[in-house]
């Protein structure tokens, strides 16, 4: 299970698109409201409606956090404190994470970019405390995954695809969605 984390003020591209291609994968994804109410509005005022309430889930069954970028979304998800609760739960247990964009500062902040490779948005950087700093599109360094901003959110979601699906059918996904054409 891979569990989205919709924040006011997310990057719609940035969520949408990994959903989509995990989704075509067979993967079970489930987006998650941090807000009280199921729609959640982005960044461009494109309004989500979310599968879940935060509240409603104990995230046992999470294989993949993964944080959608944005602002405000990003210092939105990192003021919440019950969603960093459970990313270091997660982390402590070994399962993997993913954040596009300016989302990977919820990482930084709660001490989890220390020795990683790891990309952001051109200007978060500065939240990466530690990290091997890339600026590359995609970046995974053992079971973190992230991603640059909006142009990144196919390539992060096929990342996530060939994780837990293989190469094969993430190569599969590219060519089906003309990305290899690009």
């Amino acid at each position: 299970m891979i569990y989205v984390f919709l924040a006011t003020g997310f990057e719609e591209v940035e969520a949408v698109a990994p959903i989509d291609v995990c989704r075509r994968a067979g993967l079970e994804v489930t987006t998650v409201s941090i807000t009280n109410e199921l729609t959640v509005m982005g960044a461009h005022g494109v309004g989500f409606v979310a599968d879940t309430l935060f509240a409603d889930n104990d995230y046992s069954d999470a294989d993949m956090l993964f944080l959608p970028g944005g602002m405000p979304g990003s210092t939105n998800l990192d003021a919440h404190e019950g969603l960093r609760q459970v990313i270091l739960a997660h982390n402590k247990a070994g399962k993997a994470l993913a954040a596009i964009c300016a989302a990977p500062l919820v990482f930084g902040n709660l001490g989890l970019s220390k020795g990683k490779k790891m990309t952001c948005y051109p200007g978060c950087e500065h939240y990466l405390v530690g990290a091997d700093y890339t600026a590359a599109l995609v970046e995974r360094d053992g079971l973190m995954f992230t991603g640059k901003g909006p142009a990144a959110a196919l390539a992060l979601g096929y990342m996530m695809v060939e994780h837990f699906c293989g190469k094969a059918t993430a190569d599969q996904l590219r060519q089906g969605m003309m990305y290899n054409d690009l």
